[in-house]
């Protein structure tokens, strides 16, 4: 966290702790400055953050004062999902929100993609152009079935930071962490097996386990804690559950990190049934707080977490690397890679792995951590202002989507349909679900700069709720 984040967090606690009362006229730049030993530059971009977070206005000559505070919506309660087997649906929906990625004139709020305008990038460009003139041979030849061995060296070094002590002969190279989650589930599960996910969970995981022949239960999940032991306990009891799919850092949708004392928790109850955990860990290097949360993985004696990740939400999509550290079901994945995928291509892997070498990598994460917590504050503040009362919000803590619950009433299906005609494509709460629940939730993604553009959407969109809830 930077130093204005730092003292705009403490200005906000003061202000809805009641310090400075409503209306009430804050310290000056200058005096702020002296008392925290800052910069007047720190405490401008701090004042800066509270007026888009709507907690200050700014007064022309007069200084700052401390807006008419608007309650902060509550975070949603735990989820009750239907607690047996049930086959997948929403795979119509979920097509029709794949199909508009290419359409330019659609405002994709409901899409994944990390915003990959910003400078941090360029490096990239230059390394893929050295690829070209210097290893033109080599990019045109098949790749070894485990990957690049420097990339594999590289991702080994970043798992150090997440508590992951692997080698480059541990970690297998895949198309993106999609590929990896599904050549992992194909390992060590047959078709009608049945896989335990949080609810909600990213879609693509839900109509992953639909193409290959799973049924899923879900488990209810809590939006701070992340999913309920007791719960997952209950399930392993009463149904024959194969493994479990969990997203512990910086969850999608729900943004929360779990606990370590859960992450153990969950770790040993697999243990005693011995089932397998499929650890999603995409977006864990975007958690908010220095150092990044630790993986299962990392805690994980007996080779049973199967850890997928890619550079898919850090970098971009169109990379397509991602990876596996598969444990004792090495030999089965790399079997499953070689008949389902193949291998990958080699001339992005030695661009990402130079990008990552130079430095690139960490510095273009820093940035786009500090990037993404601001836009959701201004997000999450024109929710409070263009939404109805009511509605729940998650605090995520890294990451970039924002998970919010509507009032029961409200049917988001329904709504985005109607917003489709506004070419605004947005993602109801119910292709979260294997069952269609969360009909009165969306997921935002924050990834979107916050632009006028981006600000006029949230309008359209908080107007269409209203107008549902008459």
């Amino acid at each position: 966290m930077t130093r204005y984040q730092h003292l705009a967090n403490l200005l906000a606690q003061r202000i809805e702790q009641g310090f400075y009362r409503e209306g009430e006229k804050l310290p000056s730049v200058r005096r702020l400055s002296q008392e925290h030993g800052v910069s007047i530059s720190t405490v401008q971009q701090s004042y800066q953050l509270l007026e888009q977070q709507r907690l200050i206005t700014a007064q022309p000559r007069s200084g700052y004062f401390v807006a008419p505070q608007q309650l902060q919506a509550p975070v949603p309660p735990m989820s009750r999902p239907i607690q047996r087997p049930v086959e997948i649906t929403q795979w119509e929906q979920v097509l029709s929100m794949l199909n508009v990625r290419d359409d330019k004139d659609v405002i994709t709020f409901g899409g994944g993609s990390p915003d990959m305008e910003q400078p941090g990038l360029k490096p990239l460009w230059r390394e893929f152009s050295k690829v070209i003139r210097h290893d033109s041979g080599d990019i045109l030849k098949y790749d070894a079935l485990t990957g690049q061995r420097e990339l594999r060296e590289q991702i080994a070094r970043l798992m150090l930071g997440a508590g992951s002590m692997v080698t480059a002969d541990d970690v297998v190279i895949t198309s993106g962490c999609h590929n990896a989650l599904s050549l992992a589930l194909l390992a060590v599960c047959e078709p009608g097996d049945i896989i335990a996910v949080e609810s909600p969970t990213y879609y693509g995981t839900m109509q992953l386990l639909r193409g290959l022949g799973f049924k899923a239960i879900e488990i209810p999940t809590d939006p701070v804690n992340g999913i309920s032991v007791e719960a997952l306990e209950l399930a392993l009891e009463q149904w024959p559950v194969k493994g479990v799919i969990l997203v512990p850092n910086c969850n999608n949708p729900l943004g929360f990190i779990m606990p370590d004392k859960r992450k153990r928790a969950v770790l040993a109850l697999a243990q005693s049934h011995d089932i397998v955990i499929f650890e999603d860990d995409i977006y864990g290097d975007l958690a908010t707080d220095y150092p990044r949360p630790q993986t299962i993985h990392s805690m994980d004696i007996d080779g049973r977490v199967m850890l997928c990740s890619s550079f898919t939400k850090t970098i971009a999509p169109g990379l397509r690397i991602g990876w596996i550290i598969p444990g004792r079901n090495y030999d089965r994945l790399l079997q499953k890679k070689y008949a389902v995928s193949g291998t990958n291509v080699p001339s992005t892997q030695m661009a990402v792995s130079a990008f990552i070498r130079e430095g690139y990598y960490h510095r273009h994460v820093r940035r786009m951590r500090q990037i993404y917590q601001r836009n959701m504050e201004i997000y999450t503040g024109w929710l409070r202002e263009y939404f109805p009362c009511g509605i729940c919000v998650t605090r995520p803590k890294g990451g970039f989507m924002l998970w919010v619950e509507l009032p029961a009433q409200v049917d988001m299906v329904c709504v985005s349909r109607q917003l489709c005609r506004l070419k605004i494509h947005v993602a109801p709460g119910s292709l979260f679900s294997a069952s269609g629940k969360y009909r009165n939730c969306l997921r935002i993604n924050c990834a979107l700069p916050p632009i006028e553009k981006h600000r006029q959407v949230m309008v359209k969109l908080g107007e269409a709720v209203k107008m549902a809830m008459e």
